[in-house]
């Protein structure tokens, strides 16, 4: 049988570039090379596409904190194809060449990559990929949406307060902190990874954490303190999805902050699985499914909670593009429940591709000239 073609698309734009890389490493160290043929996409902070060859599309690939894409390789302008499952690039040359994907798999973390927006993408050039769709990345991605979402599904969610850029002026520490009490979190509403992320104790604080915030993003949220364990479940599937056994981070830090998840070894113990009786670990699984489908996710996301001392269960955020690095949460889940590495990208592959097949029995408008 002919190899299954897998395009690898990671880098760009977003401040989780880093993490992308070191992901993307991750997945094309562990995929099964007898069967899958992969090509590696790589943008750069400017956005611009690179096509890769895989022995040279990293530079200081064991270095998280110097990780970096490798421009040298060959620039591409990349646009959908005239058939299935084909992208055309402007080769050396100036002609254009075709690349031939069976499926796509994105691993760009953050902003234009786990928003919807290249799932947009690869929907308009009719290629299957892996994870949710344009509809569930983007609810999912926007922390007010997702909550807005959730809360109307009877899911316990944070207390917190919204607010645009174009409303800054009505930002009134006194009036947040009567509401929210203190700590408070203020948080981008479309950022992942803890950026731009602050916990505030102070008015002095507040004001440097929301000139932080409004720097990743036109909108924020404020939101209070859950005194509780941090609990994530890792979901998988399409129609009928399931949950991985729950882990726990236990941050050595002040909070579970992007330098705990992605750079620092010591900033996190991760307690794989978490040590919860059996009632409560089924009701985390349970709870993870239910916001995965409420939100409309497919193949796969991290849920994360916060387990109350009375049981109750909050929900964080969801990430639908979650960490693959070596100590990210998402793999380390699945591997203690039964999926190891290399199986878990094989099946989230298979799910990409099974739910184009499913879209493709649907009647869509053909308009004749």
């Amino acid at each position: 049988m002919s190899k299954i073609k897998v395009g690898i698309i990671f880098g760009g734009k977003s401040a989780e570039h880093e993490v992308s890389l070191q992901s993307a490493k991750n997945i094309v160290d562990a995929i099964d090379k007898d069967k899958y043929e992969i090509t590696l996409l790589g943008i750069d902070k400017q956005g611009k596409w690179h096509l890769h060859d895989p022995s040279s599309y990293l530079v200081n690939e064991d270095d998280p904190k110097r990780i970096q894409l490798n421009k040298t390789n060959h620039p591409v302008a990349i646009r959908p194809g005239e058939t299935t499952n084909q992208l055309v690039y402007l080769s050396d040359d100036g002609e254009t060449d075709k690349l031939e994907l069976d499926v796509v798999f994105p691993i760009v973390h953050g902003t234009l990559g786990e928003d919807g927006s290249v799932q947009g993408m690869f929907r308009i050039a009719n290629i299957p990929f892996v994870g949710t769709d344009v509809l569930g990345s983007a609810v999912s991605m926007d922390k007010d949406i997702a909550k807005r979402l959730l809360k109307e599904a009877g899911i316990q969610v944070a207390d917190s307060v919204t607010f645009t850029a174009a409303k800054m002026d009505a930002i009134n520490y006194e009036q947040v902190k009567k509401q929210l009490g203190l700590p408070m979190f203020i948080k981008p509403a479309n950022q992942g990874s803890s950026v731009g992320v602050s916990k505030v104790r102070s008015k002095q604080e507040f004001e440097g954490a929301i000139e932080e915030a409004f720097c990743y993003d036109h909108k924020l949220l404020i939101e209070e303190t859950v005194e509780g364990r941090e609990i994530e479940c890792a979901v998988l599937g399409n129609e009928h999805p399931k949950a991985s056994l729950p882990g726990e981070i236990l941050p050595q830090t002040d909070f579970y902050s992007y330098e705990s998840k992605y750079i620092d070894e010591k900033g996190a113990d991760l307690a794989i699985p978490a040590e919860l009786t059996d009632e409560v670990s089924q009701n985390v699984q349970q709870e993870a499914v239910r916001v995965f489908e409420t939100l409309n996710c497919e193949g796969m996301a991290r849920v994360d909670f916060f387990l109350k001392e009375n049981g109750e269960l909050v929900v964080n955020e969801v990430n639908t593009l979650p960490g693959f690095t070596k100590i990210s949460m998402y793999p380390k889940l699945w591997e203690i429940s039964g999926v190891s590495y290399p199986e878990l990208i094989n099946q989230l592959i298979e799910l990409a591709i099974a739910r184009y097949k499913r879209n493709e029995t649907l009647k869509n408008a053909v308009w004749e000239d």
